[in-house]
């Protein structure tokens, strides 16, 4: 597997590790997967502070499209870089969803998950314009969980102007690092164990959708208080600092998208 597509087992680790430990997220297909097909991580690839901010990033992607997909049920959803996350599993809707990631990627997932009438598995590179023909237009809720950070600047707005061009109706959440984040990666950043040496930072939040029709609608928190809540002692202390303090401000955001 490609080096980007090993990073899909960092936050896959981090929703069985805290799963296990009956925290923030339950998710026993992350726990079934690692069980059979753990990949060998190493240093702060395997940290527990990363592992909690891994659940607590993928409980608000979960909350918010749950809410989405109670506010727009004819909407498809499209969660892009999708990994072997299991996110289908946790949320309650009731939506057409899609699960798109490269070719490997997904000839991998096809080993833990089904499709039905209601669940797809696409194979293709998000940076590419094919994967979108299997997907009906319409209505769109675009789940982006750590993917943007590997997407070069053009190809973030090309994609944009792509989903625009295809769905009337958009809503999409986005995590990212800052461009200070994407530099002091080649030192600090757990990615680089697994082989990435190249990542993207954003400062603007309106700047990938400069002419698309798709528009900048809010920022939202990564590590809410009371998921930070359930850990507690010296691990909140320490998890504040690293997660939740100025610093981390400087790393990660959330942005929240709209079209119509």
């Amino acid at each position: 597997m490609e080096s980007v597509n090993k990073t899909l087992y960092i936050p896959l680790y981090g929703k069985a590790y805290v799963s296990k430990q009956g925290i923030l997220l339950k998710d026993a297909k992350a726990e079934e997967i690692w069980a059979k097909a753990g990949f060998p991580l190493k240093g702060k690839s395997r940290s527990k502070y990363l592992a909690y901010y891994m659940a607590m990033r993928a409980a608000v992607f979960d909350a918010w499209a749950d809410h989405q997909m109670k506010a727009c049920p004819r909407a498809a959803v499209l969660h892009l870089g999708c990994g072997l996350d299991g996110r289908i599993l946790r949320t309650a809707g009731d939506n057409m969803w899609y699960d798109v990631d490269f070719p490997s990627v997904i000839a991998e997932r096809r080993k833990y998950f089904r499709e039905d009438g209601r669940y797809t598995m696409v194979a293709g590179d998000v940076a590419q314009e094919e994967w979108l023909t299997a997907i009906p237009q319409g209505e769109a809720i675009v789940l982006m969980e750590g993917i943007s950070m590997y997407l070069a600047p053009d190809d973030l707005h090309t994609l944009f102007t792509r989903l625009n061009a295809h769905f009337t109706s958009i809503r999409l959440l986005m995590d990212c690092y800052t461009t200070f984040a994407a530099k002091a990666s080649k030192h600090r950043n757990p990615v680089g164990e697994v082989g990435v040496t190249t990542v993207y930072g954003l400062d603007d939040p309106a700047l990938p959708t400069q002419g698309t029709g798709i528009t900048y609608a809010a920022e939202h928190e990564m590590t809410p208080k009371g998921y930070m809540d359930e850990l507690t002692g010296m691990e909140k202390q320490v998890f504040q600092k690293l997660y939740a303090g100025k610093m981390a401000q400087k790393l990660y955001r959330l942005y929240e998208y709209k079209k119509g």
